[in-house]
């Protein structure tokens, strides 16, 4: 637990103590008793507040792998409404200290608000007040859930260019916080107005002799203070607001309708009584139980619109849990492969070298549009551990230390290309016009071959070369001794451009790996990887401590770091302005924290800078490649190392389409039948009248 968040919590906690005298009704005594003996009487109050505010962990990362899955973002609709209204209120109060006292306002006031909201109410024994409330407090949640899921909208200081995020930025602790419990696209509706404003209006509508007349006020002023802050800090839409008070106002009716049957099983003062029951006489609750079931079920054979309506809700969660499982499960393990050591893709197709117990490593190649089979096994040099393979257009290339074989995927059993390589340090496969290019990197001297046999002239001072990459008839090279720098160059071209790599992060992040013990030596970094596509290159760049990701625009030049420049990122793929990459978050080198170790599979779409979390786990994951319809990763498992693909494009499962076929069907009686119940109770509601 990082201090800032300690401070904010204690600071919150001891904030509702010392203003108990404050808000305590008149005739009220305050005793030291009472601390202890109000969590026996309300510990079931207490226990929902806290099951909500856990359930937030997993639902929010729930909410990264629906938003990587799907890219259901709306928050373009909520900008063609409101266009940088938002950025006009921060660009005109914008203050340091303004920005500081707010940020934490932000995060300790609303602990206080939705802690103290109950406590008060609990330890003065207001049994009518705390039930409604808790109640109205988890339903607003509730009804928020679908929302965060499905209607995802991001932050505006992470949407809008020229706005501010200012409470994600203050400090790099902070920062850290934030991006450990926040997707950054939960903003509709606002939580930080909903819970508040519903707790308004629940003591608006039950204090029925003004006892909490004072601490309704305060509520309100929270209220209003609360929405200029979330609007100022670069996190909120004014809709946003909108959409918390509606939903406030939809929960605190739901939980007077809810609040008799549910406090009637949960109230403290009779449940402790049923619990002795279960354990002392568990034939009697059995007894007590199945007349219940009994009696429920004689209620659901003759329904009413209660009941119909029941099952509607019912099948309706069914119907999104089915999709919300389906959504978080679209990456698919390859199957066939035992003990893969790698991966090479082209557009609709894997091939990955298959380390198996019996006949040693085997290169296979697998239809992406079909993961159910084997693979297919393609003629191959003995290959090992330091082989070499590429994926690229419709062609296999393989090398080992003495041989190279190209393979035609559309003809696996056939050698469309036979060469004999002798100390050869890397082998690239390329394209020219419609020619396929090898390049060959050996003792520092890189060549070309086209597969007809004719040498191409590459136009560059070809010595102490000791990298090399390509793409299309582009590549990409690095010369010993100039450790900073990438040079492109094209086949069809004479010469080159160079383009120097900065891998410094910001002053905040490097003297955080300061204080960590762990700096980044930029004098002294080396660049370990080159991947590039028309428009970009990313270069992966060791720092000492840590690895860095530098995204080089090759038009302009311009370049930034990908990732949090805290933590080491690894990994790189590209396609098509399509970013992806490994990244441990969140693990300081020098005091490690086991859930951290793994890495974690993120991506961008270069068009709008926004980085989607694909994994969210304590798995490690590795090795992403960006095509143009999957994205393929390594993932450790139990059973070893899996080759998992991820389509961009969500697909249902057959038995997922099965089930919502089924519940079409059946949702359209069930609303048939409670648009009837419900008119037929009305009508004779009239006739009674």
């Amino acid at each position: 637990m990082q201090g800032v968040y300690l401070t904010w919590m204690i600071s919150a906690l001891a904030l509702g103590v010392i203003l108990l005298p404050v808000f305590k009704p008149k005739w009220m005594e305050l005793r030291l008793t009472t601390f202890v003996d109000f969590f026996r009487r309300y510990w079931i109050h207490i226990l929902i507040l806290f099951l909500i505010y856990n359930a937030k962990d997993g639902l929010d990362e729930i909410d990264r792998i629906l938003m990587a899955s799907t890219g259901l973002d709306m928050t373009p609709w909520i900008y063609a409404i409101e266009g940088d209204l938002v950025l006009h209120v921060q660009n005109f109060f914008e203050a340091q200290w303004l920005t500081v006292t707010l940020t934490h306002f932000y995060v300790a006031g609303f602990m206080f608000i939705c802690y103290v909201s109950v406590f008060y109410f609990a330890y003065f024994d207001d049994r009518w007040m705390a039930d409604r409330v808790t109640l109205t407090i988890a339903w607003v949640y509730i009804l928020a859930v679908p929302f965060y899921l499905f209607f995802n909208v991001r932050v505006t200081g992470a949407y809008l260019p020229e706005m501010e995020p200012l409470a994600y930025s203050l400090t790099p602790e902070i920062s850290d916080w934030f991006r450990r419990i926040d997707p950054f696209t939960n903003c509709m509706p606002s939580l930080h107005i909903g819970i508040p404003y519903a707790v308004w209006l629940c003591i608006k509508r039950f204090d029925q002799d003004e006892r909490w007349a004072l601490y309704r006020k305060i509520v309100f002023a929270y209220v209003i203070l609360t929405g200029f802050t979330i609007i100022y800090l670069g996190i909120h839409w004014i809709l946003d607001i909108a959409g918390g008070m509606i939903v406030a106002y939809v929960a605190v009716n739901l939980a007077d309708k809810t609040s008799k049957p549910v406090w009637s099983i949960l109230d403290e003062r009779t449940i402790n009584s049923r619990l002795v029951t279960v354990l002392t006489n568990p034939k009697k609750a059995y007894n007590m139980i199945t007349n219940k079931i009994s009696q429920t079920a004689k209620q659901f054979a003759k329904p009413t619109s209660r009941e119909t309506g029941i099952m509607a809700i019912i099948v309706m969660i069914i119907v999104a849990s089915v999709i919300t499982w389906d959504l978080t499960h679209q990456s698919l393990s390859a199957k066939g492969v035992e003990a893969p050591e790698g991966a090479s893709g082209a557009d609709g197709w894997l091939a990955t070298i298959d380390n198996t117990s019996e006949d040693g490593r085997i290169l296979k190649l697998y239809d992406l549009s079909d993961l159910s089979g084997d693979g297919i096994e393609v003629i191959q040099p003995n290959l090992t551990t330091e082989s070499q393979y590429e994926l690229y257009g419709d062609k296999l290339m393989m090398a080992n230390s003495t041989v190279l074989y190209v393979v035609d995927i559309a003809r696996p059993n056939e050698i469309y290309f036979q060469k004999v390589v002798e100390n050869v340090m890397q082998v690239e496969l390329c394209k020219s016009g419609n020619d396929y290019v090898l390049m060959t990197l050996s003792a520092g001297e890189l060549t070309a071959q086209r597969l007809d046999g004719m040498i191409i002239d590459l136009g560059i001072a070809n010595s102490d070369i000791s990298y090399v990459k390509c793409e299309g008839n582009d590549f990409a090279f690095l010369i010993e001794g100039a450790a900073d720098k990438v040079y492109m160059s094209n086949l069809e071209l004479s010469g080159s451009l160079t383009y120097p790599v900065n891998a410094s992060a910001t002053e905040e992040d490097e003297q955080v790996l300061q204080d960590w013990n762990a700096p980044a030596d930029i004098a002294n970094s080396t660049i370990v990887d080159v991947v590039f596509d028309r428009d970009y290159l990313l270069v992966s760049v060791n720092v000492s401590s840590l690895d860095r990701i530098v995204l080089i625009d090759r038009v302009t030049g311009e370049q930034r770091l990908l990732g949090d420049g805290k933590y080491s990122s690894y990994d790189p793929s590209i396609r098509d302005g399509v970013v992806a990459w490994v990244m441990k978050d969140h693990l300081n080198p020098t005091n490690p924290i086991e859930e951290y170790y793994d890495g974690e599979i993120l991506y961008m779409q270069l068009s709008n800078n926004f980085t989607q979390v694909l994994t969210a786990d304590e798995i490690d994951q590795w090795g992403p490649i960006v095509l143009e319809e999957h994205l393929i990763y390594l993932e450790e498992s139990e059973n070893g190392v899996l080759i998992k693909v991820h389509s961009w494009i969500p697909e249902l499962k057959s038995y997922s389409n099965m089930i919502l076929q089924i519940a079409s069907i059946i949702g359209i009686v069930i609303v048939f039948i409670y648009i009837n119940q419900k008119q037929t109770e009305a009508k004779l509601g009239l006739t009674k009248t």
